[in-house]
């Protein structure tokens, strides 16, 4: 019974996975269109997913060791340990799942990065503006430092 109920809570661990990796997606679709109104609500979304996988990941964690003296392993195995030492179907089935894992967990990495770069190039552009408008520019100095430079003359058509 131990092996399906580990089975059980993987299948879930991907299900998180797989909702993680659509909110994030949401969230990158927020950010691209800048209606940046609804950028909480998609973080928070995120944020409840991650816990929901903390979650997953502690059940996990309690059944890997379950199974892992029912096969003589030592604490704490691997998943492709598991599925090295479980008798067929299980080791079928957990190798899957330990492929499911990395394949997710690169596409997760890799939204998690380009939403990362949508992140800080919009505080950069929204920085700059402010700072322009303010009457300061930063920019770069000879030594590769930000240097911000004074106020400069502005015209202005009045007759717009």
């Amino acid at each position: 019974m131990a092996f399906a109920d580990l089975s059980n809570i993987l299948w879930r661990g991907r299900e998180m996975l797989e909702l993680l990796l659509f909110k994030l997606e949401e969230e990158q679709l927020v950010l691209a269109s800048a209606r940046t109104r609804w950028l909480a609500h998609a973080t928070r979304e995120v944020e409840l997913v991650l816990e929901q996988i903390r979650q997953v990941e502690v059940l996990r964690a309690a059944e890997v060791e379950v199974v892992a003296a029912l096969l003589g392993l030592p604490p704490n195995p691997s998943l492709s340990a598991l599925a090295e030492a479980a008798p067929d179907p299980w080791g079928k089935l957990f190798a899957e799942h330990r492929k499911a894992f990395l394949t997710l967990t690169a596409e997760i990495t890799a939204l998690a990065d380009a939403n990362r770069d949508l992140l800080t190039s919009g505080h950069r552009a929204v920085r700059e503006t402010l700072l322009t408008v303010g009457g300061a520019v930063e920019t770069y100095g000879p030594r590769g430092g930000t240097v911000t430079t004074g106020a400069r003359p502005r015209l202005v058509d009045e007759a717009m």
